[in-house]
């Protein structure tokens, strides 16, 4: 599967040691307080896994499914609930943990889903960051990295349910999406 990916963008040890730096962080602003962690899946859940052995607070965590790609590489606009939380978030402490913002449409549902169901704080920690593709602002409080408009894969994120287990991020060839 390597041999379909043009570039390594963010490497292995790249992407540990910024998960460590932000479990860090994120423990010391969330200290004394228990935190939901609410993953968005599927895409964030490599990313979570990581994240949460790198905190040091008490946690729990929670996942969300929502879709507004299908097998394309480009948001539909449409966001559609997958699968809701298990766990009551109201006056609760909210970590959304998010694989990549790109156009926001998606992640400015979710928090607005999230925002009515009156949680005591809501935050949110993305792995990837595309802020030129953004067409709705959202507010990220914790970011792993900033990346250009490329469609990349790896480290949980995928393309048409494949590449999610490469162990870092990676600018896919375009002849592996443009042959649909």
């Amino acid at each position: 599967m390597q041999e379909l990916v043009e570039k390594v963008l963010i490497n292995s040890q790249e992407i540990q040691k910024r998960i460590n730096d932000l479990g860090k962080r994120i423990s010391r602003d969330y200290k004394g307080k228990e935190v939901l962690l609410v993953c968005v899946l599927k895409g964030a859940f490599v990313f979570l896994a990581d994240l949460i052995r790198a905190m040091d607070v008490p946690l729990k965590v929670d996942f969300i499914a929502c879709s507004s790609y299908g097998s394309s590489t480009e948001s539909s606009g449409v966001v559609r609930i997958l699968k809701d939380l298990d766990y009551p978030v109201e006056g609760k402490h909210i970590l959304l943990i998010e694989d990549i913002v790109d156009t926001g449409l998606t992640l400015n549902y979710i928090l607005s889903l999230l925002k009515e169901r009156r949680p005591k704080s809501l935050k949110v920690c993305a792995f990837l960051d595309k802020p030129e593709r953004r067409v709705v602002p959202v507010k990220i409080d914790y970011l792993g990295f900033k990346i250009p408009n490329e469609f990349v894969v790896g480290y949980g994120l995928d393309y048409n349910g494949q590449f999610r287990n490469l162990p870092f991020i990676g600018v896919l060839k375009q002849e592996v999406y443009s042959q649909k």
